[in-house]
């Protein structure tokens, strides 16, 4: 009987250890055959893009067979989840982080310095300059860029061609003038009675500033000071474009009002695949949607006041300043800057390339996908490379940004006078 206990209590001993070398740490993040475990977390901004990401992340485990990651979309408020994670020390080790919120978050201390391993592994100047300044904080950075996206305009090919007219420019040294583009817009408006059954464009008024800054700069204007800590918006060049965006609607009537919008039932990619808009701007990210509506689709610079202008921005891959796996999750890091990662989403429409280097001529073919991409997009490369400069809604005070969107949209919606909307932004961004 003694023998038999002694086994037994010998198997359970034994049965312990196994049990205590498979478990993982108190993270979850190692296991006994040495594979570490990376918490990586997004957004859900659309199930097309969350797929591409775990697509994306099967190469990477591919590539580091050491290395499992664990992702996890987000639906809802993902900054105040992030933040609480964080605040709990449950942070993932790897995220999203947007470009309007890397600012904030390195204030509060919580990215991890990746300056070194960027120092030692790759060149802040293999990035286009937008790029470029949308990751260093001062001379440090604390992620690498996903991407960039831009503002485009996208147009209905049918109607250009039902109207007998030529397609708007992507070659942004033949960008049209804002007179020309209205004049279009206007033929491209059509009327029953009292009901306008198409309108020539829309976009201009989108709700969170991403818009009107190109616009501006086009025209000789600024929206921040070089260093970025005063706006300065209220200029004859911004009261100008502001008007003439106004004016589409009220004045020309060829841009629809919120109230048709959302009486439409339809998003506006729907509205210009169905022919009620004939234009419109949007990020270019909406290609990678419009490109499955099944109807002809071009894309064009944005009209200029005096020179071609955009502005890009997107998220940022950061990592968490107390993650217990720094160089695993640099890794990832890298990873999500690479070719390997960021060709499946840039030949599927969503991004564009945030490498200097895939905006040579010798390698567009590698991501100019032509089932996606219109015809002509060669041409509007340069656009983002020569003429694109930081979204500044990435580098501004946020509270600043957030006046100057309600004091916008008021006066789009034609509450204030341009005088009016700029007195109340200088009063209200005064001290901050």
């Amino acid at each position: 009987m003694k023998k038999i206990l002694v086994v037994l209590i010998t198997l359970l001993l034994a049965a312990a250890s196994v049990t205590a070398e498979g478990k993982s740490d108190a993270k979850g993040s190692e296991s006994r055959s040495g594979v570490t475990t990376l918490k990586f977390m997004g957004w859900e901004a659309s199930p097309l893009e969350t797929e591409s990401v775990k697509n994306g992340l099967a190469v990477f485990e591919q590539q580091n067979p050491g290395i499992k990651v664990e992702y996890t979309p987000v639906a809802g408020d993902y900054v105040a989840k992030l933040l609480t994670m964080m605040a709990g020390d449950s942070a993932p080790d790897v995220f999203f982080i947007a470009a309007d919120q890397y600012r904030a978050f390195q204030k509060r201390n919580v990215l991890l310095d990746i300056t070194d391993h960027m120092n030692q592994e790759l060149n802040i100047d293999e990035f286009i300059p937008l790029v470029q300044e949308k990751m260093l904080i001062g001379d440090r950075v604390y992620g690498i860029s996903s991407c960039n996206v831009s503002p485009v305009m996208f147009y209905n090919k049918d109607l250009f061609d039902a109207a007998g007219l030529s397609y708007p420019p992507s070659d942004p040294d033949k960008a049209w003038t804002w007179d020309e583009f209205v004049d279009v817009a206007k033929k491209l408006t059509i009327t029953d009675g009292n009901r306008t059954t198409q309108f020539g464009a829309t976009g201009f008024e989108v709700a969170w500033g991403w818009v009107f800054p190109p616009m501006v700069m086009s025209n000789g204007g600024s929206v921040l000071s070089d260093d970025y800590s005063k706006v300065t918006l209220n200029s004859s060049q911004s009261k100008e474009v502001f008007n003439a965006i106004r004016d589409l609607r009220f004045k020309h009537h060829v841009a629809p009002d919120v109230a048709f919008v959302e009486q439409s039932g339809m998003s506006a990619a729907q509205m210009l695949q169905t022919g009620r808009v004939a234009m419109m701007v949007d990020g270019s990210w909406a290609l990678q949607q419009l490109a499955t509506m099944d109807f002809p689709i071009g894309i064009g610079v944005l009209p200029i006041f005096d020179k071609p202008a955009t502005v890009g921005q997107a998220h940022l891959h950061a990592a968490w300043a107390k993650t217990k796996h720094p160089e695993e999750a640099w890794k990832l890091i890298k990873f999500l800057s690479s070719e390997d990662y960021q060709l499946s989403n840039i030949r599927a429409g969503l991004w564009l390339p945030n490498r200097k280097e895939l905006y040579k001529e010798e390698n567009l073919s590698k991501w100019i996908n032509p089932d996606v991409y219109p015809e002509d997009f060669g041409n509007i490369v340069k656009y983002f490379t020569s003429y694109g400069k930081l979204w500044p809604g990435v580098v501004a005070n946020r509270e600043a940004y957030d006046i100057i969107n309600e004091e916008k949209d008021r006066f789009y919606a034609g509450d204030t006078s341009v005088d009016e909307m700029m007195a109340n932004i200088d009063k209200r961004t005064a001290n901050l």
